[in-house]
């Protein structure tokens, strides 16, 4: 028996990277999977690997930025597969390089927007549904940023640590009405986002030297993760925060 059969699930930012990776392991365990994101073209690549192995998937475009979007994500779902089970929060962005007093409002706000209120806006048109059905799944995706300090990414950190807290909050709200919700915390992930890192050796050895196992993560392994955190595997977990770090965080602690 697959482990998500019969279960709906929605990722957003599944066009690429941890997303995309969710979107498709869970599509190998029997989910129908909802991807959204702002690049249709990604979002349509990503749908049709998982039908061309028999899965059932359907792309939204649009960003979590936009109330409507949310609405429209929520509408589509239910339209198409008649429930929602599983809620991954997993579009996000970053803004590297800058101390906070080089950070302008722009860019604080526009962080804040996705990583935050993008999170709060998907999950409360989501919500209401699971409340209906008496059950649901939300795993967030978070960063080992919101768990040690790491330089020259303050408004990433305060939009990561604001998202653990707000996970822990939904946990507490939602419990006796059935629905579970984890954060996620990885550390550095071979993805797109990453890409210029990882093809830097010389930027790149000094940090991974923080770390246990000395490399970078893959997508699929923390695909792995959350489909356990999604799974009924889990029914007794929620609130919790989970590092995928290759042991980075131990070795900052």
């Amino acid at each position: 028996m697959n482990r998500l059969e019969s279960k709906v699930a929605i990722i957003t930012g599944g066009n690429a990277g941890i997303g995309e990776a969710i979107a498709r392991r869970f599509a190998e365990e029997g989910a129908s999977v909802v991807v959204t994101g702002r690049r249709r073209q990604e979002l349509d690549r990503v749908v049709t690997v998982i039908r061309h192995h028999k899965g059932k998937a359907l792309a939204v475009v649009g960003s979590v930025t936009e109330e409507a979007h949310a609405q429209e994500v929520v509408r589509q779902t239910v339209d198409s597969f008649g429930r929602i089970d599983i809620l991954v929060n997993n579009a996000g962005i970053g803004d590297f390089g800058k101390r906070l007093h080089e950070t302008d409002d722009a860019t604080w706000a526009n962080v804040l927007d996705v990583n935050v209120t993008g999170v709060f806006r998907i999950t409360r048109a989501v919500v209401p549904q699971m409340l209906k059905q008496g059950r649901g799944a939300i795993v967030n995706i978070s960063s080992i940023a919101s768990l040690v300090g790491l330089p020259t990414l303050p408004t990433y950190a305060a939009s990561k640590g604001a998202l653990d807290a707000l996970t822990r909050a939904l946990a507490i709200d939602y419990a006796r009405d059935g629905i579970r919700c984890n954060v996620v915390n990885p550390g550095l992930i071979n993805t797109p986002m990453a890409a210029p890192l990882v093809a830097d050796p010389e930027r790149l050895q000094p940090i991974l030297a923080q770390y246990a196992i000395r490399r970078p993560g893959t997508p699929e392994e923390v695909a792995n993760l959350v489909l356990y955190l999604a799974s009924d595997e889990a029914a007794w977990v929620t609130g919790a925060t989970f590092p995928i770090d290759g042991g980075m965080t131990v070795c900052k602690g």
